[in-house]
């Protein structure tokens, strides 16, 4: 059975009494290792068929060392959803606090997202494994996940009131959006052509570029309307 734990700034395992924060962020530091290993795991093995014993191995660790800082796959899964959730739901707030303009928020928030899941833990496919977990557990990372689609999606909705995006389904872009960045933890590889910072440049700027300029289209073909129906009118009236 799985122990829920709290995962805030120390990772969810609690620490003894008078630890100082040097320990804390050792820790902290060690499970991002280890969570980096893991990926390489995954990524040849698959999650399914991943043991904590070859994580273990690949964090070069013994496998009793491993399970002081999980107790199991699930927790390690868990962690390292939950973590990568509470960055991008950080991201979101930090982009909607500043003035810029909402396609500028947008770009922000899509490029912090490739950088949580593909700078800190090198293209894992982790955080994507929901169905991996168990209920309870997955249920938890849904409700979150559901919450940062929430908040993007009222980004996009923001962006087409204020005429900055044409008009359209914003749920259905939000998750368009979305599963596009995601996917890139299948295909990503650190030694590939494009370098994270590439990739988190270009991808948002195309994402958005679409609905800013379908957006500007519509406004002048709407301004041109109005031309075009009074020519109209004066070609019947000859």
């Amino acid at each position: 059975m799985v122990q829920i734990l709290n995962l805030g700034s120390d990772s969810g395992r609690r620490l003894p009494a008078g630890s100082s924060e040097r320990s804390r962020r050792k820790s902290e530091a060690r499970r991002l290792d280890i969570l980096r290993a893991a990926a390489r795991v995954f990524r040849r093995r698959g999650v399914a068929a991943a043991g904590m014993r070859e994580i273990a191995e690949e964090a070069d660790l013994s496998p009793g060392n491993l399970y002081y800082y999980f107790k199991g796959k699930d927790e390690l899964l868990y962690f390292c959803q939950h973590r990568t959730l509470e960055q991008m739901h950080a991201a979101v707030e930090s982009a909607r606090a500043t003035a810029a303009p909402v396609a500028e928020q947008l770009r922000s928030v899509l490029a912090a997202h490739l950088h949580c899941t593909l700078d800190e833990l090198e293209g894992a496919t982790a955080h994507l494994e929901v169905e991996a977990l168990p209920d309870k557990l997955r249920q938890q990372i849904v409700d979150k996940r559901d919450a940062y689609e929430r908040s993007v999606r009222a980004l996009v909705a923001k962006g087409v009131k204020r005429g900055e995006f044409a008009p359209c389904d914003a749920a259905l872009v939000t998750r368009a959006m979305l599963g596009a960045v995601n996917w890139t933890a299948r295909w990503y590889r650190p030694d590939g052509a494009q370098t994270v910072a590439e990739i988190a440049r270009a991808l948002p700027e195309y994402l958005v570029r679409g609905l800013s300029s379908y957006a500007r289209h519509s406004s002048k073909a709407t301004a041109r309307a109005p031309v075009a129906s009074t020519i109209s009118r004066r070609a019947k009236s000859c």
